[in-house]
């Protein structure tokens, strides 16, 4: 059974870090694409970040770039979402997912977690 878990969320100030990691069980994830999506209350789910785990190719939305970095560790099978300047504009349920269907940039991807939240106050 793939399992796809999620931590690392929080509350937080403008301008802080944090780290959210996923931690990936159940099959082998090393072809895959992995992803960061986000969703605030009251609005579509939106991609973040993703890195193909071959090769660690990342991709970022604009809106993050120069503020997030996608990383992930083969070892322990996780991918990590380091975010820093944190805006409250940033603030959304995080999901990470894998394998996308189509598109890195956008659903549906074949694996989701539960999502951990993030807040970011002014």
């Amino acid at each position: 059974q793939v399992q796809l878990v999620e931590s690392g969320g929080g509350l937080v100030q403008a301008g802080d870090s944090l780290r959210l990691s996923c931690a990936a069980s159940g099959r082998t994830f090393r072809r895959d694409t992995m992803g960061w999506f986000r969703q605030a209350p009251g609005k579509e789910r939106e991609f973040v970040a993703a890195v193909r785990w071959n090769d660690g190719y990342t991709y970022y939305t604009d809106s993050v770039k120069g503020r997030f970095t996608i990383s992930r560790d083969n070892a322990k099978n996780t991918v990590y979402l380091k975010m820093n300047s944190l805006k409250p504009e940033d603030t959304a349920v995080y999901y990470c997912a894998a394998g996308p269907k189509r598109s890195v940039y956008s659903l549906p991807y074949d694996y989701w977690g539960q999502g951990t939240q993030v807040t970011v106050s002014s």
